[in-house]
């Protein structure tokens, strides 16, 4: 069956596929954004839920919920932090 966590798995499969061979350390900021996002993941994604705005089908998560919120969103949080430097590094300006 086709559960959240595999959708998780497929967003870190394009995002393996994406990283540069030489990773460097992440640096303060991002962990700092990654904080930043998660608290905001952690206090939004609860009220949207208990809104009615989003709902998700129990037998599709893992049911590991904080706050209400099922675990699976904070790997949304965790790609986007990822993701957007990987973009810019692909496809912002380049400083040659």
């Amino acid at each position: 069956m086709f559960t959240y966590i595999v959708l998780n798995l497929i967003f870190l499969m394009t995002l393996i596929f994406f990283v540069p061979k030489k990773l460097q350390k992440p640096s303060r900021a991002w962990w700092m954004t990654l904080a930043v996002i998660l608290a905001l993941t952690l206090i939004f994604d609860p009220i949207i839920i208990a809104a009615g705005i989003v709902d998700y089908n129990p037998d599709l998560i893992l049911g590991i919920r904080l706050f209400g919120a099922p675990i699976e969103d904070f790997f949304y949080a965790l790609y986007a932090v990822c993701l957007i430097p990987l973009v810019w590094r692909y496809f912002g300006p380049r400083h040659d």
